[in-house]
This record gives structure tokens, sequence and C-alpha cells, in this order.
């Protein structure tokens, strides 16, 4: 079942709105100001549930498409931090 919360409501349910969604397997849309900022949803059957199992899905997920390594590569390059602080 989903349901509409706002940001306050989870911090202040937090335990009890992540056992809802561990063992009902509700689904909370948080909002702020009125706009949808999150969803706490279950994970996914199959989805990878620690860090390890994680990283061993990525590195056997083979190597990426050429236009994904070339925006990669875009990506850094524009978010390069001055190499003196002082002159931005």
């Amino acid at each position: 079942m989903e349901h509409r919360i706002t940001a306050t409501e989870l911090a202040r349910r937090l335990g009890d709105i992540l056992a809802r969604v561990r063992y009902r397997g509700d689904t909370f849309i948080v909002e702020r100001n009125g706009d949808a900022v999150a969803r706490v949803a279950p994970v996914p059957e199959g989805s990878p549930t620690t860090l390890r199992e994680a990283f061993e899905a990525w590195s056997s997920a083979g190597e990426p498409e050429a236009a994904f390594a070339d925006d990669l590569a875009k990506v850094g390059a524009a978010d390069r931090p001055p190499l003196d602080p002082w002159d931005s």
C-alpha cells in the first residue's frame, strides 16, 4: 500500500516506517512543502542487499558502452576543482 507523509513525519517515525516497509511491503512517498521528494519502498526481489553484493554485480556487468564511457569522461573533466582555490 502506498502512503504519503511529510519529511517531518518520516523523521519522527522512522523506525515505524521502516518496519512497515520491511514487514508489510508498504511504500511511502515523502513530501516537503507539498512536493514529492523521495520514495521509501521495499528493495526489489533479487536486488543486491549488501555492499559486497552490489560491487560483485557491478564487476560482473562487463564493460560499459563507449557512449557511456565518453559521458563519464566529460563529467570528470567538467568537475575538476581549480588548482588554486583562491583563483575562483
